[in-house]
């Protein structure tokens, strides 16, 4: 690399002027983007669409998949009781009734 690369690189640098952002510019940028996706919603999107939208955000798939990984062990473990009460009943009785029986 050339040294006075590094020179002329700094110099544009300094050159270029940064304008000042005019006050609440980012408050009228997302406002602008909610009125946006407000008039999008209206011009021909369904409900159905709206509601996958909001399901495909990051945050609530997160919440959906945590509700549902909970949901699977509580319901796992649930059958997972029944099983096992089945067995032991299936086993108490195999030790206690005569031959006949089983």
């Amino acid at each position: 690399m050339n040294p006075e690369d590094a020179k002329l690189r700094g110099l544009l640098q300094e050159s270029r002027e940064t304008p000042a952002l005019p006050p609440r510019f980012r408050e009228g940028v997302w406002s602008r983007i909610e009125r946006a996706e407000r008039g999008a919603r209206r011009n021909g999107e369904s409900w159905a669409d709206v509601v996958l939208a909001w399901l495909l955000r990051p945050r609530a798939a997160f919440a959906i998949a945590a509700c549902l990984l909970v949901a699977g062990a509580i319901l796992g473990a649930r059958d997972g009781i029944q099983v096992a009460r089945h067995e032991a009943q299936a086993h108490y009785l195999a030790a206690v009734a005569p031959n006949s029986l089983r």
